[in-house]
């Protein structure tokens, strides 16, 4: 298959360049010119996805990695990504993928329909995009959206939540959860760390949580002396209450150095407590503490009774106390997230696939 497609949600301007109106960044490129994101390309008077089929590598994990704590909990997902991104951030966790410009990185092709065909046969209930940015592969990430619904196969956004809203709208329409990485609460951080704003993250938000029915919690990597102090995090945890819902999941996660920051220290663990103990404090109802083993904070409890409802060590899920309709077997509070009768005993396995195995004649 080729891996050149047409780009959607670009116009040309006065001076002859054509602009890529997908992000925020808004790349005004000449002939030949590719965006920051490396993928998207002007190639004569258009512009062109480069790497639709194309993949970093396929890889089933679980769904908690993601990470999603109250989406099909102890499910197998599909994984994947592509190259670039469209931000630049010096801690990049997956910079060998995200800021690769060299396309043998996309050692794998498979058509939407493989990738479903995949999912299904495979045993996972969902299929995520994720490793780099799926609005920059938006083309190619939602017609395999579209496949799996047609497998009944749901799709898993893992995203900065930096895109434009006519493109996000699209995009959000085939997806049926979404963890956003919320990476700091500044200005100034966004713009000197990740080489972008703030403010479009937080429409996205906002439009994520009131305007669509995709199931949305938040992640922030806490790096120290960056991201973590307490105005930072009360700031932030406030606007969540405030602005989303206070039973919104978000997850504090360790920073391990890495790519362009690796002067600063590991995350303690005792960061990350103060992280959740500030944002218990301001209402959020469901926050966790990721890259630890912790499972009294990693766990997730009732709201009205205190009730442990789905325990986890890492990626194990090690208690399930909900009833068939995904309510507190004792109290009967209802647990907001998308739950099955049952969780999945998928674990935390991580285990390659090959898509050769699964192509669609």
């Amino acid at each position: 298959m080729t891996h050149i497609h047409p780009a959607r949600y670009w116009h040309a301007l006065d001076d002859g360049r054509l602009q890529c109106d997908v992000c925020p960044r808004h790349c005004k490129l000449q002939d030949g010119q590719q965006a920051l994101c490396f993928v998207r390309e002007r190639r004569g008077d258009e512009l062109v996805l480069t790497t639709y089929g194309r993949s970093s590598g396929f890889c089933i994990d679980p769904i908690e990695k993601k990470p999603l704590n109250h989406f099909l909990p102890g499910t197998p997902v599909l994984s994947f990504g592509t190259a670039g991104c469209n931000l630049t951030c010096k801690f990049c966790q997956n910079w060998d993928i995200s800021k690769s410009r060299e396309m043998d990185t996309l050692a794998d092709a498979a058509s939407p329909e493989t990738i479903a065909r995949a999912a299904q046969r495979t045993g996972c209930r969902s299929v995520a995009y994720t490793y780099n940015d799926p609005v920059i592969f938006l083309e190619y990430a939602v017609d395999v959206a579209q496949a799996c619904h047609a497998q009944g196969v749901k799709n898993v956004a893992v995203t900065a939540g930096y895109i434009c809203a006519e493109p996000r709208a699209e995009f959000y329409r085939h997806m049926d959860a979404a963890n956003v990485d919320l990476k700091a609460f500044t200005e100034e951080f966004y713009h000197k760390v990740t080489g972008s704003h703030l403010a479009p993250v937080l429409d996205t938000l906002k439009y994520l949580v009131h305007e669509t029915e995709v199931w949305v919690e938040i992640t922030t990597l806490l790096i120290p002396g960056e991201n973590d102090s307490d105005a930072e995090l009360h700031a932030m945890t406030v606007w969540i209450a405030e602005n989303l819902r206070p039973d919104v999941p978000v997850h504090f996660t360790a920073f391990h150095p890495d790519y362009k920051m690796r002067d600063k220290d590991w995350t303690p663990h005792a960061t990350l407590l103060r992280a959740r103990a500030i944002a218990v404090a301001n209402g959020l109802k469901h926050v966790y503490v990721g890259n630890v083993r912790d499972l009294d904070h990693s766990s997730t409890y009732c709201t009205g009774c205190g009730a442990r409802l789905i325990g986890r060590s890492g990626y194990t899920l090690s208690d399930w106390h909900l009833d068939d309709h995904g309510a507190c077997r004792t109290c009967h509070t209802p647990l907001a997230g998308v739950f099955e009768a049952r969780p999945g005993d998928w674990g935390a396995r991580r285990q390659p696939v090959r898509l050769r195995d699964y192509a669609v004649a």
